[in-house]
Order: structure tokens, then C-alpha cells, then sequence
């Protein structure tokens, strides 16, 4: 039987994939576009993409599922293809590990609402839009769920106690981070300080404080950002930041940070405490593979 991911990332260190979003514009999704509808239209597209992380050397994949929850889902009129869409994404993350032994992590992203009542969105509509994802997820064998970039307690702990009412093996929270004007502390755009959210995370039951993406959120801010949950709680930790710094090219935010110089960062999260090192926006295969010959050379150590 294999041991529950929480359970692993205490005896060893492990490498996640990178972006979903960028390789599917790559693979021809248009913009605006809804990503998670390719798990029906195009799973060839979809795995391939899964594949190319696994022979990177990913231990985990996280499933193409951030915006399939009913709330996200409807934007694009495909609330009736929730179920199918979310468990087609672990069907297709499975299928790309092969015969190799890896962790299906079954993603869940923000609702893109304020709640009540500070917004419009009701706690009970978040709550069960988070439960029915997680236990569409769940039902069909996701090794974990993935709760990320997010920026609320409130959201966050919604989104937790749901995952554990729909029986998740084990629970990633995930927050992302902006680095302050002055470069000196990271925070959440809800005002989320990394100290706050490791101890919030941990009373509301997760196995996994983790953090993704942000403004200004490097390889060397994640291990920043690491210390700081070893140092608020004892849960194991896992980082995904994003290929450097964005710079603007024709409008838009492009990430040109090199393999390479990414992963001379990733000792720096090892030696804070990331038990999972994966990267997101702008990453590749090519990030992946770097990051897990660092890996490899912590674990012989």
C-alpha cells in the first residue's frame, strides 16, 4: 500500500511539475479560453503535457483542474461537465506516470469572488462548490488535493474543512505571496503574513503548508517564505514559485528565468524545509529537470 504523500515528504524530498497554464497556450488553448474543458476535448494534448513533466522527473502532478469548480466552471457554461472534467484530470495524470510510482495531486484554485461580507459570494456556495470539487477529485483516486493561490484565511479554511469532508488522503494549502514595495517581507493581497497562514493551515487540519506564484515569488523568496513555516508550525512544506521576475513584453508578463538559475536557488528551499520543489508561473520540463538534479544530489547527501 502506498504511504500517504504527508507521510513521504518527511522521509525524502520531492519534485512537482510546473506550469499547466503557459503549456496549454503553447498547445494551442486561446485566450480566455477554458483550460479544464481539454480534459474531454483534447486529453491527448493534456497528457502529453503530464508526460513531458514525468520524464522531467516529477514525483507529483498536480491535475488540470484549477478553475473546475462549479463557480469558475459556469463562467464558461460547463457546470454540467464538472464531475467528468475533474475525474478525466486524474485519469490523464495517472496515465502519464506510466509504470513509475507518483502522487496525483488534485487541484482546487480560488473561486475569483470575495466572500460575504466583504463580497457577494455566500459562505454556503463556497463551501459547496469546494466540497463537490474535492469529492470529484477524491472519489476517482487523487493521491491529494491541492488547495492554492490563495490569499484568505477565510477562503482558504473553507476550502480545507471541505477537502476533509470529501476524505482527501492528504491536504496541500497553498497561499501566494507578493514581495513588498520595499522588497523586505512577503504578504498575501489579503494583508496574510506567512507566520499567520503556516499556524492557520495547521489548526484547520492540512498536512501541507505550501505557497505558489505571487509578485516577486522566486525560487529565492520561496525558501524565504519556507524558513518562516518551519518556523510557525512543524508540517512539512512545499514550494512552487514562478521562473523569476515578469517583465513586460508587448503588454503582457512574460518569465524568463532560466532553468538553470532557478535551480541554483532550490538548496536554499532544501535547507529551509521544502519537502515538495516544484515551480509555477512561466516554468517548463526543462525547470522540472533542473530542479531534480538538485534534488537527487540533497537526497544522496
Amino acid at each position: 500500500m502506498k504511504k500517504l504523500l504527508h507521510e513521504v515528504v518527511r522521509e525524502r524530498r520531492l519534485v512537482c511539475d510546473g506550469a499547466m497554464g503557459t503549456q496549454l497556450m503553447l498547445a494551442g488553448l486561446e485566450p480566455g479560453g477554458c483550460g479544464e474543458m481539454w480534459n474531454l476535448m483534447h486529453p491527448d494534448r493534456i497528457l502529453n503535457i503530464q508526460r513531458r513533466y514525468v520524464e522531467a522527473g516529477a514525483d507529483c502532478l498536480i491535475t488540470n483542474t484549477f478553475g473546475a469548480s462549479r463557480i469558475m466552471l459556469q463562467r464558461h457554461g460547463h457546470t454540467d461537465e464538472l464531475r467528468e472534467i475533474n475525474q478525466a484530470a486524474v485519469r490523464i495524470a495517472r496515465e502519464a506516470f506510466g509504470d513509475r510510482v507518483g502522487f496525483v495531486l488534485g487541484d482546487i484554485g480560488p473561486l475569483g469572488a470575495i466572500l460575504e461580507p466583504y463580497g457577494d459570494l455566500p459562505i454556503a456556495d463556497a463551501r459547496s462548490a469546494y466540497e463537490e470539487q474535492a469529492r470529484a477529485l477524491v472519489e476517482v483516486g487523487a493521491d491529494a488535493i491541492i488547495i492554492e493561490t490563495q490569499t484568505s484565511l477565510d477562503e482558504i479554511g473553507i476550502a480545507i474543512e471541505a477537502a476533509k469532508a470529501a476524505g482527501a488522503p492528504s491536504i496541500i494549502a497553498s497561499l501566494a505571496y507578493d514581495l513588498s514595495a520595499d522588497k523586505s517581507f512577503y504578504v498575501t493581497m489579503m494583508g496574510v503574513m506567512p507566520e499567520q497562514a503556516a499556524e492557520f493551515v495547521k489548526e484547520k487540519g492540512a498536512h501541507i503548508v505550501a505557497l505558489n506564484c505571487g509578485t516577486g515569488m522566486d525560487m529565492k523568496g520561496a525558501a524565504r517564505v519556507a524558513l518562516q513555516y518551519q518556523q510557525a508550525c512543524d508540517l512539512p512544506t512545499m514550494v512552487q514559485p514562478n521562473a523569476g521576475l515578469p517583465v513586460l513584453e508587448g503588454g503582457k508578463a512574460v518569465y524568463k528565468q532560466l532553468p538553470a538559475d532557478m535551480a541554483r536557488c532550490v538548496p536554499d528551499a532544501l535547507n529551509a524545509g521544502a519537502g515538495v520543489v516544484g515551480s509555477c508561473c512561466g516554468s517548463t520540463p526543462d525547470h522540472t529537470r533542473a530542479i531534480r538534479a538538485v534534488v537527487d544530489e540533497f537526497n544522496r547527501k
